[in-house]
């Protein structure tokens, strides 16, 4: 079999790493595309994922522009040839969509598809995905061209183990929401317990301050000062149990805009300057996202409340395929290994533990009196 510079066994083999190596099912559906459009050399790939409306709950596409691919309009729906793929469970491989008698046409931006080649992604018995390519790229001598027999048992193939990596993907998420859903179980107890306690004795003392006022106006000045302590402790609680919670905003909005939007928060919240830039960030795989965010929160939550500075600069730029983020704060600093000495981590050993479990690195650099500077880079996909 011959399917242009990446072909036989080894290309086959790097597919199929592709895939397995992604946890998040976007990442799995745009790497499944990626590789079925480069192992069989065509010049547009797409899969869709049904909902149970009649549409697709996600479709991705290789060989299209954004700016082409917005331009075709709403994501299509379960009709023609791709109808057929899913209800039928049967591969479908044409010289001509266009002539083919389930043909409905397509959107005025639509690119032109000629020769294509499509089957199902099955689990089980189940179809839970349509794989198509169009537009075998080959020489067409009297339009004589097009996918073969040979690039319908390999497509097959990837299939098979699309279905495989997009089960786990599913399931991964699935876990993750459970994780997510006992996290924040986790986090209301502690609201409860400390947050509550702390406004239950703010209560307390209000009362006591207010029956003093009259009597004893020194003692009744007393307990108020204990009022805005307890309130500043109370609110010191609900940042950290806010700063625990992933935000919704990081899957509408991207990493670089939330990032934006907390510490523009910050920024007004405290009395130190906080300011952000970002440079070039293209997105990057969920894991390393959400892996970057929680290491900006930890490092901001650190240089907030311990470091005493009056400035924290956070940057988040591109590095090859993947990105590198900066929090640097003008603070007291500290010497880390006296850190690690006496048995206080300050959150190192978790953005540690997050910058690996994301495959990327953390650096630390501090000293007493000199600030210190936190970076961490990850790959990207």
């Amino acid at each position: 079999m011959s399917h242009g510079p990446r072909s036989g066994l080894a290309a086959v083999s790097s597919a199929l790493l592709a895939m397995s190596r992604h946890l998040e099912v976007r990442d799995v559906l745009k790497t499944i595309v990626a590789s079925a459009r480069e192992l069989l050399d065509a010049q547009y790939a797409a899969l869709g994922v049904p909902d149970d409306h009649g549409g697709f709950a996600q479709f991705v596409v290789d060989g299209v522009s954004e700016e082409e691919w917005k331009a075709i309009g709403p994501l299509p729906r379960q009709h023609g040839i791709l109808a057929a793929m899913l209800h039928e469970a049967r591969a479908e491989r044409l010289a001509d969509v266009r002539k083919d008698p389930r043909f409905e046409g397509w959107p005025k931006a639509h690119p032109d598809l000629v020769d294509f080649l499509g089957l199902p992604i099955r689990d089980g018995d189940e179809v839970i995905g349509a794989l198509f390519l169009a537009n075998k790229n080959c020489e067409r001598p009297q339009g004589g061209c097009g996918f073969t027999e040979d690039d319908e048992e390999l497509l097959g193939i990837l299939a098979q183990h699309a279905a495989i990596a997009l089960t786990n993907a599913r399931l991964y998420e699935r876990s993750r929401e459970l994780t997510i859903a006992e996290e924040r179980s986790r986090l209301a107890h502690e609201l409860h317990d400390a947050v509550s306690q702390k406004l239950f004795s703010l209560r307390l003392t209000a009362q006591a301050a207010a029956r003093l006022v009259d009597r004893d106006p020194s003692r009744a000045k007393g307990e108020l000062q204990q009022v805005a302590v307890l309130a500043a402790e109370a609110a010191d609680e609900l940042r950290a149990a806010v700063v625990e919670l992933r935000p919704a905003a990081l899957d509408e909005d991207g990493l670089v805009a939330t990032l934006r939007t907390q510490i523009q928060v910050l920024d007004r919240a405290h009395s130190a300057r906080v300011t952000f830039s970002g440079h070039g960030v293209k997105a990057l795989p969920a894991s390393q996202e959400e892996a970057l965010l929680r290491v900006a929160q930890e490092a901001l939550h650190n240089a907030l409340r311990h470091s005493g500075a009056d400035h924290v600069d956070v940057t988040l730029d591109r590095r090859g395929n993947g990105a590198v983020l900066r929090i640097t704060d003008d603070g007291g600093g500290f010497d880390p290994s006296a850190v690690r000495r006496a048995g206080r981590h300050l959150g190192l050993v978790s953005m540690r533990d997050r910058a690996a479990g994301a495959g990327g690195t953390l650096t630390v650099e501090s000293a007493p009196g000199k600030g210190t500077v936190i970076e961490m880079e990850v790959p990207g996909g």
